[in-house]
């Protein structure tokens, strides 16, 4: 019985804080989400009216809701596999290079990551600004306006989110490469292996549990994303053409005032990455089976 009792014990001081903080606001979130809550029924000008799952059969034949909910998953697919190549490269870079290199490298990957979103955000604005951009007058262009056209202001956009993101692929797959023993790196040496397939055929069978995480978290972060999308194209872009899902909720909920609708997109959202919180809790779990 102690040997059952005692997991849940030590869990007991965190579920303390945390089912409070997360579970209370995740309660109203299901809550609003079956009413026709609106600003009249904020102010208490109208009785708040149960419509049961009104809300998510009006979400789900949307077809604009289909639109943002596909282009989110190619924009979050895309920025998971920029961010997993260009962690892996600086990786091994970091692995190979020499002690100031490697702590340069380190410093600046620091400093993306702890850069707030909001003020990495406005930097890359004021980077890619029309008039005064740095990228402009490096290129030789005049006026030229990165946020018009769809999938440049995505690829904008996303460049930011990966210079955000990519420390933690770093850092984890490089923490991950220097626990693998030299020997291994020799031996694969004297078989006459290249670094190419070193890395290929050694080193990632091996980063193979930490990669999976990394892949899950990244998806986590990436599917969820808003600030970026929100500060860089002013809300969603021209005429809405790069709205992902977190902004369309943001929008239904307070641009619209139809708190209702806007929980029901939260909730279709956290059940997905509930999902794939699964697949994570999963992989932690196999990783530390073969770890």
């Amino acid at each position: 019985m102690r040997r059952l009792v005692r997991p849940w014990l030590y869990l007991l001081p965190a579920a303390a804080v945390l089912l409070p903080l997360f579970g209370y606001p995740m309660y109203m979130l299901g809550l609003l989400s079956v009413f026709d809550y609106r600003q009249a029924q904020v102010s208490g000008g109208q009785p708040t009216t149960f419509v049961g799952l009104g809300n998510y059969a009006r979400l789900l034949s949307d077809e604009r809701f289909w639109q943002v909910l596909a282009q989110t998953v190619g924009f979050a697919a895309a920025l998971v596999v920029a961010t997993l190549a260009v962690g892996a490269f600086l990786a091994v870079v970091m692995s190979r290079a020499g002690r100031l290199p490697r702590l340069l490298l380190g410093l600046a990957a620091t400093a993306a990551w702890a850069a707030p979103a909001m003020t990495g955000s406005t930097v890359w604005m004021f980077l890619f600004d029309t008039d005064l951009g740095l990228v402009n007058q490096v290129l030789g262009v005049e006026g030229y306006n990165w946020f018009y056209d769809r999938w440049v202001t995505f690829g904008v956009v996303g460049a930011t989110v990966v210079w955000h993101s990519f420390p933690f692929v770093m850092v984890t797959l490089y923490a991950g490469m220097q626990a693998i023993p030299r020997e291994i790196f020799e031996a694969a040496a004297l078989d006459g292996a290249g670094q190419w397939n070193t890395f290929r055929r050694v080193v990632l069978p091996m980063l193979r549990p930490l990669v999976t995480i990394v892949v899950i978290q990244s998806i986590i972060w990436d599917f969820k994303i808003f600030t970026q999308i929100y500060v860089m194209t002013n809300g969603g872009g021209i005429a809405g053409q790069n709205t992902v899902l977190n902004v369309y909720a943001y929008q239904s909920a307070f641009g619209s005032s139809e708190y209702g609708l806007g929980s029901a997109i939260g909730v279709v959202m956290t059940l997905i990455l509930l999902v794939v919180t699964l697949f994570y809790i999963r992989a932690l779990y196999r990783s530390g089976e073969r770890l």
